[in-house]
């Protein structure tokens, strides 16, 4: 009887059904928690709802999040997650390409803020003063402009490796904070937006616009 190679992948095993159910569970309540934000903001989600939408009991979703504030927290992680995913992705379809490559970063974050309901709530909500979601996006532990600004430094560190370590940890924080910006403020010219933080962001770094 022959053995198979040592080299087979490996047959993974499927989760006990508690994992699973937990797994889709907690995929259940961010999945409502991202389509209730994004039909009346965070400020106006609550649990109750959450768990009529999801089918899932209020003290099963309070005994996976620990609470509302727990919630908030996961679904801005998940996002964050796909985000940034999208946001490599980019980078990497323009490999070589510095400029271009920085243009299309900032057009794809711009996009987001318009295509995304969930993103597209937080900065409706954010712009007329009021989200609970907010802070989750901005000074909590691991937020969204941390990941983000780690991002753009591991890719501006491979990418220009020659720029001074200084202006590559300006750049990357100039790229964000503007990109944001105009997220909450867009520009009259949505199209000049990129090339308009390209530019800067080669000023910072001492890169000629046609890098």
């Amino acid at each position: 009887m022959s053995e198979a190679p040592a080299s087979a992948t490996p047959r993974l095993r499927p989760d006990p059904p508690r994992v699973a159910w937990r797994k889709q569970m907690r995929e259940r309540v961010i999945t409502e928690a991202k389509s209730l934000a994004a039909e009346d903001g965070w400020d106006r989600v609550r649990v109750a709802d959450l768990a009529l939408r999801a089918e899932v009991s209020r003290p099963s979703i309070y005994k996976e999040f620990g609470d509302r504030a727990g919630i908030g927290r996961a679904l801005v992680e998940h996002e964050t997650d796909a985000f940034l995913v999208g946001l490599a992705a980019v980078l990497d379809a323009h490999r070589g390409h510095f400029v271009q490559a920085l243009e299309a970063a900032v057009a794809h974050a711009l996009a987001q803020a318009e295509v995304n309901p969930f993103v597209g709530a937080v900065l409706t909500a954010t712009r007329g003063g009021t989200d609970g979601l907010l802070p989750f996006l901005t000074s909590r532990p691991e937020p969204v402009f941390s990941r983000t600004r780690r991002l753009l430094r591991a890719w501006l560190d491979h990418t220009v490796p020659g720029a001074d370590d200084d202006r590559r940890a300006a750049a990357a924080d100039v790229t964000i904070r503007l990109t944001v910006s105009h997220m909450l403020l867009p520009a009259q010219d949505p199209g000049a937006t990129p090339p308009h933080i390209a530019r800067t962001v080669c000023a910072v770094l001492g890169l000629p616009e046609h890098a």
